[in-house]
């Protein structure tokens, strides 16, 4: 069935599930973010970089994330984006579990999740754009 615009503006698209959440002591309501708020948080990680570029900012993305889809019953957010810097010193394992239900409500792909971590990576030093081993790794093979 080929669909109409009224068909596709009228349909109830955003999935929501339940998550539990046991350090936190129950369960929390995530819902997937609308086309509109994906992009709004994905232009609230760019800063200003080099050269007038502006570049992605990962830090703490899991609770910028969470903060964005944690809603009540009626579907109103239950935090703000000012919350994510406090939400993101709870419990790793409990904001990670609802990040994941939260990316994949929002249609955000493996790989868009894996540009983010290497994206994190990259900005914290922790990480190399190549794929060359470390000098220790090199130097074991030569000895």
């Amino acid at each position: 069935m080929r669909l109409s615009k009224e068909d596709i503006l009228k349909a109830e698209d955003l999935g929501t599930e339940e998550v539990e959440c046991p350090e936190w002591g129950g369960s929390v309501l995530v819902r997937g973010m609308t086309g509109r708020e994906r992009d709004a948080f994905e232009v609230s990680l760019m800063q200003p970089g080099r050269g007038g570029r502006r570049e992605m900012n990962p830090a703490n993305v899991r609770a910028k994330v969470v903060v964005r889809c944690v809603v009540d019953d009626d579907g109103n957010r239950l935090f703000t984006d000012a919350d994510a810097t406090e939400l993101g010193a709870k419990s790793a394992a409990a904001v990670d579990r609802v990040y994941e239900v939260a990316a994949r409500l929002s249609g955000m792909s493996d790989d868009d999740q894996a540009e983010l971590v290497r994206d994190f990576a990259l900005a914290d030093g922790g990480g190399s754009p190549t794929a060359s081993p470390p000098a220790s790794a090199r130097r074991s093979k030569s000895s």
